[in-house]
C-alpha cells in the first residue's frame, strides 16, 4: 500500500499506531508505504501539522463504563527548524581485553562518529577504562576542528587489554558537571561485568546515582556477558535508555543511531498535565525522555474526570534554560475504532512492570497487575505463561507462582544470554509505538521462548488485539473467565449476521474454526455448532450492551 500527500511542508513526519511505515519526502510530496512484512488489519495514520517548534496530536479513547485512555504524539520539526541547544557529551568506552578484535574497532569508529555529530558551542570529554581509567584531557574540551582531529587520534590509539573497572569509569564520567544551560549526556559502552575496583552492582549503581547530577545516561551492553541489572539501573532515573547489542550486531550502527538522535535537542525536562478537572495517571513512559528534532515521542496513559466536554493537555519543558509550553485540545469520546490505544498502553505497562520486577523485586500487587493485563489484552510474560498451558500443567505452574509471588528482592547478578534477551524483550514492550511491534514481541519471541522452556503450551492466535488459545476444539479468548455468561450463536445463521452487523469488530475472530469464544465485559459470545439461530425481540441489543459493558 502507498499513500501520497501533497503540500508536504504542512506536515511533520506521519505516524501509524497500527503498522510500521516507511516515509519518503520528494520535493513537496510525502510518500508513505507499509514496511516489508507488515501484518493485516485496519491501518491508521496520523499526519501531525507543522505548527511551531513542536506539533501535538491528542487522541482519546473512552470505553463505556471505565476510565479513558489517551495517546499523545509530540512531533518536533527537523534540526534546521530550531536554534541548537548546546550539549556537553561524555563518551565512556570499555577497552578491557574482552573488547579486542572487531569489537574495539567498531567501538572506536562509533566514538569518532559521535564526535562528528558535535557542533561549535558543544563540549566533550572522553574516558577509556579497563583495569584502570584514562581520560583524553583534563576538564571539558570545546569543539573545534583541531580539537576533534586530536581527539580522534587519541581514540584510534586505544588498545584492548586488562580488567573492567566500571565503578572507576563512572566516577570519572560524572567528575565534571555540564554547564547550566547545556544538555549533559553520558554515553557508556561496555561488553562485560565489573572485575576490578568496586564490583558489587548495587553499590556501583548507588554511587553513580549520587554523582550523576543532571546528566542523561545512555548505556550500550555489547554481547551477552553484560550485567543487565547494572546497565538498566544506571539509566532508570537518568532520562536515558539502555541498548543491547547482541553477538554479531554492529556497535557502530547502534551508537551512530543515538548520535543522530541526540544531535539536535528541542526540549528537556518534559512533563505533561491535563486541564482542570482531568487527572492523567498510569502514563507510559513514567519518566518522559527529552525531545529531539525529527524524533517523535508517543505518550500513552489513562485519564478520568472529563465528563462529556472538551479537555486539553499541556506539554512543558525547558530550552536553553527557558521554559516552553505547548497545548492541544480534544473532545471526550468513545472512539471505538481506536482500541489500539488500549493495546499499546497495556504493552507498555506490562514492559514497565516486568522491568520493575527485574530491577526491584516482585510484589503481590505487581504480579496481580500482570495477570489482569494478560487476561484482558493477551500480553504474556514469563510470569503469566501458565495462562496458555494445558490445565494440569497450568495448575502446577500456578502453585509454583504462589511461592514466587511472595515479596522477593531483585537478583543483582543478571548476566548471560537469557538475561540480555529478557531485558531486550521488556524494552520492546515498554517502548511499543505501533500494534505490529506488540504482535511481533508476543507471538514472535515471547511465546516461542515459552514453548522451548515449557511443555504443554496450547496453540495460540492473536486477532484484533485479543489472544486466543485452542482449548477443547474452541478458540478461547484469554480474557474469558468462568464468571462470564456465555451466549452461543450458530455460524452463518440469521443471528450470526445480525451479531456481526451490531459488533463488526468480531468479524475477524468469527472466522476461527471450528468454534470461537470471545470475551466481553459482562458476557462472552461463542460462535459454533449448536448455538442459537435467531434473536428474540430486544435480545441482541441487551447482548451488545452486556458485551461492551
Amino acid at each position: 500500500m502507498r499513500l501520497e500527500v501533497d503540500s508536504a511542508a504542512r506536515f511533520r513526519d506521519p505516524y501509524s499506531p497500527t503498522h510500521q511505515v516507511q516515509v519518503t519526502r520528494r520535493d513537496n510530496r510525502l510518500e508513505v508505504t507499509l514496511a516489508d512484512g507488515a501484518v493485516g488489519g485496519a491501518f491508521e495514520l496520523l499526519l501531525p501539522l507543522a505548527r511551531g517548534l513542536v506539533g501535538l496530536s491528542l487522541m482519546p479513547h473512552h470505553p463505556v463504563g471505565e476510565d479513558g485512555y489517551f495517546m499523545l504524539l509530540l512531533a518536533p520539526g527537523a534540526a534546521a527548524d530550531a536554534a541548537a541547544l548546546r550539549r556537553d557529551v561524555v563518551a565512556v568506552i570499555d577497552v578491557s581485553g574482552s573488547m579486542s578484535g572487531e569489537k574495539i574497532q567498531q567501538a572506536k569508529s562509533a566514538l569518532i562518529q559521535l564526535l562528528g555529530s558535535l557542533r561549535e558551542g558543544d563540549r566533550f570529554r572522553l574516558v577509556a577504562f579497563s583495569g584502570g581509567v584514562r581520560r583524553y584531557a583534563q576538564g571539558w574540551t570545546s569543539v573545534t576542528t583541531d580539537a576533534r582531529h586530536d581527539a580522534e587520534s587519541w581514540i584510534r590509539s586505544l588498545d584492548a587489554e586488562g580488567g573492567t573497572n566500571i565503578a572507576g569509569a563512572l566516577t570519572e564520567a560524572f567528575a565534571e558537571s555540564p554547564a547550566e544551560q547545556s544538555l549533559g549526556v553520558v554515553v557508556f559502552l561496555t561488553d562485560g561485568q565489573a572485575s576490578t575496583g568496586e564490583t558489587d552492582p548495587e553499590r556501583i549503581v548507588d554511587r553513580a546515582e549520587q554523582g550523576r547530577g543532571r546528566f542523561r545516561v545512555f548505556s550500550f551492553g555489547v554481547g551477552d556477558d553484560v550485567n543487565t541489572y547494572l546497565l538498566d539501573r544506571l539509566t532508570e532515573r537518568a532520562r536515558g535508555a539502555t541498548e543491547y547489542i547482541r553477538p554479531g550486531e554492529n556497535i557502530e550502527r547502534a551508537v551512530g543511531a543515538l548520535a543522530a538522535k541526540v544531535a539536535s535537542p528541542v526540549l528537556t525536562d518534559v512533563t505533561i498535565n491535563a486541564s482542570s478537572g482531568v487527572e492523567l495517571y498510569d502514563v507510559q513512559p513514567g519518566s518522559l525522555p527529552d525531545l529531539f528534532a525529527g524524533d517523535e515521542m508517543v505518550v500513552l496513559g489513562r485519564y478520568r474526570g472529563v465528563g462529556s466536554g472538551e479537555w486539553s493537555v499541556t506539554v512543558q519543558g525547558r530550552r536553553n534554560g527557558r521554559p516552553e509550553e505547548f497545548r492541544t485540545s480534544v473532545g471526550d469520546r468513545e472512539n471505538a475504532d481506536a482500541r489500539y490505544i488500549e493495546q499499546l498502553w497495556a504493552s507498555r505497562k506490562v514492559g514497565a512492570l516486568s522491568r520493575e520486577i527485574r530491577l526491584h523485586g516482585q510484589t503481590q500487587e505487581i504480579m496481580n497487575s500482570l495477570k489482569q493485563l494478560a487476561l484482558r489484552y493477551g500480553i504474556l510474560t514469563e510470569y503469566t505463561s501458565y495462562l496458555v498451558q494445558e490445565p494440569n500443567i497450568a495448575m502446577r505452574q500456578r502453585a509454583e507462582n504462589r511461592v514466587m509471588q511472595a515479596p522477593a528482592p531483585a537478583p543483582v547478578d543478571q548476566a548471560g544470554a537469557a538475561s540480555v534477551g529478557r531485558a531486550a524483550a521488556e524494552k520492546s514492550m515498554a517502548d511499543a509505538v505501533h500494534l505490529e511491534s506488540v504482535v511481533v514481541t508476543v507471538n514472535g519471541s515471547e511465546l516461542d521462548e515459552m514453548r522451548r522452556a515449557k511443555s504443554g503450551i496450547n496453540p495460540t492466535q492473536r486477532i484484533g488485539g485479543r489472544l486466543f488459545i485452542l482449548r477443547d476444539s474452541t478458540w478461547t479468548d484469554l480474557g474469558h473467565g468462568d464468571s462470564l455468561r456465555v451466549v452461543s450463536i450458530a455460524p452463518y445463521s440469521d443471528a450470526y449476521f445480525a451479531l456481526l452487523k451490531a459488533l463488526p469488530d468480531l468479524r475477524e475472530a468469527a472466522a476461527l474454526e471450528p468454534a470461537v469464544l470471545v470475551a466481553g465485559r459482562h458476557a462472552s459470545i461463542k460462535i459454533g455448532a449448536g448455538g442459537k439461530t435467531t434473536f428474540d425481540q430486544g435480545e441482541l441489543e441487551r447482548l451488545v450492551r452486556a458485551f461492551r459493558g
